[in-house]
């Protein structure tokens, strides 16, 4: 489970500031925290706001090759086969994961896919107007670890009284 929070609408024009990581499994152990460098001079301040940083403090953040390579090498050791994408706004997270990972690491270990949390469940209750966020136990912060944690939950708990065969 992953998500993402950005300084702006797309990758390349903006920057990812922050993004997180877990492995869906029961109590949430393993998990991954990226910061951010920006990339670019563009920024919208109320996009950056929702972060909880400053424009300042970005500066200080690592760089995007170096977090990148250090969440490959993490998902490479954490999980046996190939990694899973899953979001609960794969459209936003995934197009700056996947640009991040092919610019400055040169491949994406998650390959071409991504799945939308809310689309699953909707399927599951099928109701296209129903949401899951009811399931999260994680207050959702835009901390992207306290974020992807509530939405793994929501996802277990699908998995455990939805009746979801899915392999995690």
């Amino acid at each position: 489970m992953v998500d993402v929070e950005s300084d702006g609408p797309i990758p390349g024009d903006y920057s990812m500031i922050s993004f997180g990581a877990v492995i869906v499994e029961p109590g949430l152990a393993r998990t991954f925290y990226g910061k951010l460098k920006p990339i670019s001079d563009a920024w919208i301040p109320d996009a950056l706001q929702v972060s909880g940083f400053c424009r300042e403090e970005t500066f200080a953040f690592e760089t995007p090759t170096v977090v990148m390579e250090r969440f490959g090498k993490w998902l490479k050791d954490e999980i046996k086969d190939r990694p899973m994408f899953i979001s609960d706004n794969n459209g936003f997270d995934w197009q700056f994961i996947n640009w991040y990972f092919h610019h400055f690491a040169g491949d994406n270990p998650f390959g071409h896919s991504s799945t939308n949390l809310g689309s699953l469940y909707k399927g599951l209750v099928k109701n296209t107007r129903d949401n899951f966020k009811h399931l999260r136990k994680t207050k959702h912060t835009h901390h992207p670890v306290d974020d992807a944690k509530g939405n793994a939950e929501a996802l277990l708990y699908m998995k455990q009284h939805l009746e979801l065969d899915i392999k995690l």
